[in-house]
């Protein structure tokens, strides 16, 4: 559910009548999953129609987000409200699954204990920054931090022992369900996400749905080859890549940093240095914007998006290279696919990939909101039944 609607709105996007919806909104008010509330303007004559909102407090999910240098866990509400959270740092030190499932457990649990008694948790989901086997969580490759076939998702859910399995997803897959149901993406169909972290993800959304590929492992964005020829070597084992030529250390690079330095600090010095009128920062911005721009002007001859959003340090990076960026679409794009495509930064920031994980975590509630809520009851039951020894 995506805010606050109408009932008379809701009958009208389900196509059924209005004693239907006043059922059904009945059934879900009396399982504390949405409220009804009279609009507070309407500006019209007649009876206003009731409207519908989510109810984010009695129910959540559990979502948690893997990023290169942040572990983030938190409890959400139907909605996407973001109820309580917890947040580490992560070291770059290699393939770390035992304490980043070490620590994500330990959030998940003091997330859970924190909890209004009342309140029923309905799913655990996962963004992680790597490619994803569909169904079980394994993460397939993940090259920033040297993860290879790592059974993420099962060993998250056995730490947690909550008795729910963890879904996992890409990153960037779930910034772009996230900005289209939430963020800068809202009311668009057709969007491409870019995420960018050390390297850059992406996510592509066509007629209203995400694009897997065959496999689940679709839309590596960041992997397009652009600079085929003379490119700089990529994590992937291939040169020239969009990540290559547009990810943290490229720009580092570019703006003359020293290789101790890196992170999102240190991305925003460099940016800063091109408010401050640097010359070697604002090549910098403007080289990674040529080639950022590349990137974009072939996504949109491919797909003809509505909206072009810009996520992770991209959101950063891109009104410094906004210039080159625009200056590549009309260059290389063909007339009519550019003619209404908007470039815009993330409405949700960095919460973009946890709000994604969340609405992953909901997916089962949405798809049969009673039945879900019976299975829980019973659950909790059976466990309490078990702690009782009766």
């Amino acid at each position: 559910m995506d805010g606050s609607v109408s009932r008379t709105a809701l009958g009208e996007r389900m196509g059924v009548n209005r004693s239907t919806i006043m059922a059904l909104t009945a059934e879900l008010t009396a399982a504390g999953l949405v409220r009804e509330e009279a609009p507070t303007d309407t500006g019209r004559a007649g009876r206003p129609s009731l409207v519908v909102r989510p109810e984010a407090t009695g129910v959540y999910v559990l979502a948690f987000d893997v990023a290169v240098d942040w572990l983030v866990a938190a409890r959400v509400g139907l909605g996407g409200v973001i109820l309580d959270r917890r947040r580490t740092a992560r070291p770059r030190a290699g393939a770390d699954l035992d304490r980043v499932v070490e620590v994500l457990a330990g959030f998940g649990r003091q997330l859970r204990e924190a909890a209004p008694p009342q309140a029923v948790c309905v799913g655990v989901s996962a963004s992680y920054c790597g490619m994803i086997r569909p169904g079980d969580g394994m993460v397939r490759f993940g090259p920033d931090m040297g993860w290879v076939d790592q059974a993420f998702g099962t060993e998250l859910g056995r730490r947690l022992g909550f008795g729910l399995p963890v879904t996992v997803g890409n990153e960037a897959h779930l910034g772009a369900l996230a900005e289209q149901q939430r963020g800068a993406g809202g009311g668009f169909q057709n969007l491409i996400y870019l995420h960018g972290d050390v390297g850059v993800g992406g996510g592509i959304i066509v007629g209203g749905k995400l694009l897997n590929g065959d496999g689940g492992y679709g839309c590596e964005l960041g992997h397009m080859v652009v600079n085929p020829y003379h490119g700089r070597p990529c994590g992937c084992g291939s040169r020239g890549c969009l990540e290559a030529e547009v990810g943290e250390r490229a720009l580092l690079d570019a703006a003359g940093r020293p290789a101790e330095l890196y992170g999102r600090d240190a991305l925003q010095d460099v940016v800063t240095d091109v408010d401050h009128g640097d010359p070697v920062a604002q090549g910098a911005l403007h080289r990674i914007g040529d080639w950022l721009g590349i990137g974009v002007a072939n996504l949109i001859n491919l797909f003809n998006p509505g909206i072009v959003i810009f996520g992770g340090m991209l959101r950063d990076v891109y009104p410094a290279a906004a210039d080159q960026v625009r200056a590549r679409i009309v260059s290389n794009v063909l007339p009519v696919a550019k003619e209404r495509v908007r470039l815009r930064t993330s409405a949700l920031g960095d919460d973009a990939t946890l709000v994604g994980a969340a609405e992953l975590g909901f997916s089962e509630l949405l798809a049969d909101p009673l039945g879900v809520l019976a299975s829980r009851a019973t659950s909790r039951a059976r466990a309490a039944t078990a702690r009782t020894g009766s």
